[in-house]
């Protein structure tokens, strides 16, 4: 028991060591940060001391630039301090990610392990092979539903029969009543001699018509003159 809280107290201090160093440079950071910005004010009051005192008073002029110089040097301290510091910050976030990334990629590759171990590629052919042979009995199954006829095959023959039946009654139908059937039409229906004979018929009833039409047009011509 004590073991395993002092295990997990170690693991937790070295969880959050990346997380207090951090913290710790920043704040180191911020007040280097402020320094910097007190220097540069301090280099500012002493540049215009000089420049006021340059004319009337040089050798408080010389002591103002003096300081001025001084507080020059510690700035530039101060800025490679300032550097050093980022780039710290910068490396052990760097690395804290590295880490973290590591020890995902890690789990993810002793899950992979995990579940593989439980799986092996004669499982996976066999699995497949299952597949498409379900697959195959899928197509078999459908290929036979769609190909059987639900009902009993149409006799041609006696579907042809039983038109030509409904086209005679039609026929002896329309002979029955000349009056709906033209006169073409009839001739086509009759037997050879009957048409032969209506044929003549009408022929001669034409002729009888043309004769009277130049009859008619000869009788005009005579009165026209």
């Amino acid at each position: 028991m004590w073991g395993t809280w002092f295990g997990g107290s170690s693991a937790q201090r070295r969880k959050d060591e990346p997380k207090k160093a951090i913290l710790d440079l920043r704040q180191q950071l911020d007040t280097l940060q402020k320094r910097e910005r007190h220097l540069e004010n301090q280099m500012a009051n002493e540049d215009k001391k000089a420049r006021d005192s340059v004319s009337t008073n040089k050798p408080a002029a010389r002591a103002a630039l003096k300081r001025k110089k001084q507080h020059e040097h510690s700035l530039e301290q101060t800025n490679g301090q300032i550097s050093m510091l980022e780039q710290q910050i910068y490396s052990i976030e760097s690395a804290n990610i590295n880490q973290v990334t590591l020890a995902a990629m890690k789990n993810a590759g002793a899950a992979m392990k995990t579940i593989h171990g439980r799986m092996t590629m004669e499982d996976v052919d066999e699995t497949m092979e299952k597949i498409r042979e379900q697959h195959v009995l899928a197509q078999e199954i459908g290929n036979a539903i769609t190909s059987m006829p639900i009902t009993e095959p149409i006799d041609e023959d006696e579907l042809e029969t039983e038109l030509a039946d409904m086209e005679q009654e039609n026929l002896n139908q329309r002979m029955l009543d000349p009056g709906t059937v033209p006169v073409a039409d009839n001739l086509g229906r009759m037997p050879n001699v009957a048409q032969g004979e209506v044929k003549g018929k009408l022929k001669a009833q034409a002729v009888e018509e043309d004769d009277e039409e130049a009859e008619l047009r000869k009788l005009q011509a005579e009165m026209a003159m």
